[in-house]
């Protein structure tokens, strides 16, 4: 298999002296739509804010496109071309989404301009129609898909989704779903985390489940479905 474009190996991440991951090992290769999974508190976040550079790890190393990342600030790791869209969104509220959309927008680490202003206005309709609001103005769903769409006008080669419909009423959720899944066909490889696995696994070829800091699943949607008993361990409610 060709060189992975971004490999986690033995990740040791600490809040305090709260050891959160655990010697951790993550691949995601060029084009791949991977799932993250696992129940609250056992590291998916904290995995993402490494790979970003929010959170120094203790140890271990982490590449990103042939380049060591571990240590380098949240800026460089962005311009290698990488985009995160955190739990929370983190839009500025006080920038209308027209705003909020041409901030970010840039080509990417090979030039390429795939992602165009216009491309994000007709991939989220809605957010066409409230240009000129403030982000506090929209809802929650309008929130995400401006998060969404102000990650994808930097035209990433690696797009991070943190609770990508959480919180989200179930239309606007299936709405997610739907840009999610013309993202993973657009080739840009994406991790995703969420708890709806149903919907994870309809999206993803590969799903990795932590359990405190480990893994202790990794496999293609089909692998992953023909276990319940997994399913039901480690991401039953």
């Amino acid at each position: 298999m060709s060189t992975p474009l971004l490999h986690v190996s033995g990740l040791n991440a600490f809040y305090g002296a709260s050891h959160v991951l655990h010697d951790l090992e993550f691949k995601v290769q060029a084009g791949q739509t991977v799932g993250l999974m696992g129940r609250n508190g056992m590291g998916k976040s904290t995995l993402l804010k490494s790979i970003t550079g929010l959170l120094k790890p203790r140890s271990g190393r982490i590449e990103f496109q042939n380049t060591a990342i571990h240590g380098k600030t949240p800026y460089d790791i962005a311009m290698l071309g990488m985009a995160y869209v955190p739990e929370g969104r983190g839009i500025f509220g006080n920038l209308s989404v027209h705003e909020n959309l041409v901030m970010s927008a840039r080509a990417g680490v090979r030039g390429q301009q795939d992602w165009t202003y216009q491309r994000v206005l007709d991939t989220f309709p809605r957010l066409g129609e409230r240009l000129q609001h403030g982000g506090q103005q929209l809802s929650g769903g309008e929130q995400q898909m401006l998060s969404i769409g102000r990650a994808l006008m930097t035209n990433p080669d690696l797009l991070l989704l943190d609770e990508a419909t959480e919180g989200l009423a179930p239309l606007i959720a299936q709405d997610i779903w739907r840009i999610c899944e013309l993202i993973a066909k657009s080739g840009i490889s994406t991790v995703i985390v969420d708890k709806n696995w149903q919907h994870v696994t309809r999206i993803t070829q590969r799903n990795v489940i932590l359990v405190k800091g480990e893994v202790v699943f990794e496999g293609s949607s089909q692998s992953l479905l023909a276990q319940p008993e997994l399913l039901n361990q480690h991401l039953g409610v």
